[in-house]
């Protein structure tokens, strides 16, 4: 590979990781407003408002628990109880799905500010994520610091904060699909559920079957997951399993964010 074609790949992958992060700052006092908006809306007519974004995972955790500890009492061999270790993949699954699939809606649900006039659509796939992040993260924290202590509730914070910033060539390429391949899209949760199945969140890595071990390494979200694990409970884990989906994701900032600009031009037709 020549020093210009090298060249050229850095250039465009460095143009894929900073051109949504400097959408944000610079229209960060209009991504405000849309996040305060869509927290508004979603819990218009509650009496306590946008703190519902908070309740609803916590009453999941709450729920998981009293499932898996109290009537099913399931138990695994080891120091860490299964009901931690599900809770821990679960919730960060959780946030990484309501991400994706809002994602796939959100340039349809927001066609009204950029149809008829002048927009910064680029932020448009940043809403999704920071609306689900906010709330994740403050349940996350809380959880950990029930779970493993007060001390873990701000890597809590930061570790799932990390895993949405993970999330961002994902929505720019499922707010396309949501708009352009509208046929795929409606595949598209049922593959989400199926990954989760795929992912150790409800099983630890070691009890999938021996011979088919060696292809959680394709899975990115099985990686982030034993990271994840490994962090907050101690589990094993090593470098290659942070590596490929850090890999993984310059490869889609850079894809996500040129193909996201060459169809902004047509987003308008394809409404």
């Amino acid at each position: 590979m020549s020093i210009a074609t090298i060249s050229r790949l850095s250039s465009v992958v460095l143009r894929g990781v900073t051109g949504p992060i400097v959408a944000l700052f610079r229209h960060w006092e209009l991504i405000k407003l849309l996040v305060r908006r869509d927290f508004a809306v979603r819990t218009s007519g509650t009496s306590i408002g946008a703190l519902w974004l908070v309740a609803q995972p916590a009453l999941q955790v709450v729920a998981f628990w009293f499932l898996l500890d109290i009537v099913l009492r399931v138990r695994m061999p080891g120091r860490v109880a299964f009901v931690d270790y599900f809770l821990v993949g679960m919730i960060a699954w959780l946030m990484v799905a309501e991400v994706l699939n809002r994602s796939l809606s959100v340039l349809i649900d927001f066609s009204a500010l950029y149809q008829r006039s002048q927009f910064p659509i680029e932020i448009l796939p940043l809403i999704p994520l920071l609306v689900a992040a906010v709330p994740f993260a403050l349940v996350y924290a809380a959880m950990l610091g029930w779970i493993v202590g007060p001390g873990a509730a701000l890597e809590g914070a930061l570790l799932l904060l990390g895993l949405a910033f993970w999330l961002v060539p994902l929505t720019y390429l499922f707010a396309i699909i949501g708009l352009f391949v509208k046929d795929l899209a409606q595949t598209l949760p049922f593959l989400i559920t199926m990954a989760m199945y795929l992912t150790p969140i409800m099983y630890m890595p070691e009890m999938v079957p021996e011979a088919l071990q060696p292809y959680l390494v394709l899975n990115p979200m099985a990686d982030l997951m034993a990271v994840l694990h490994g962090l907050v409970m101690d589990l094993p884990w090593d470098a290659a399993q942070l590596l490929r989906p850090l890999l993984l994701w310059l490869l889609l900032m850079a894809l996500s964010w040129g193909l996201f600009q060459r169809l902004r031009p047509h987003m308008r037709e394809a409404l």
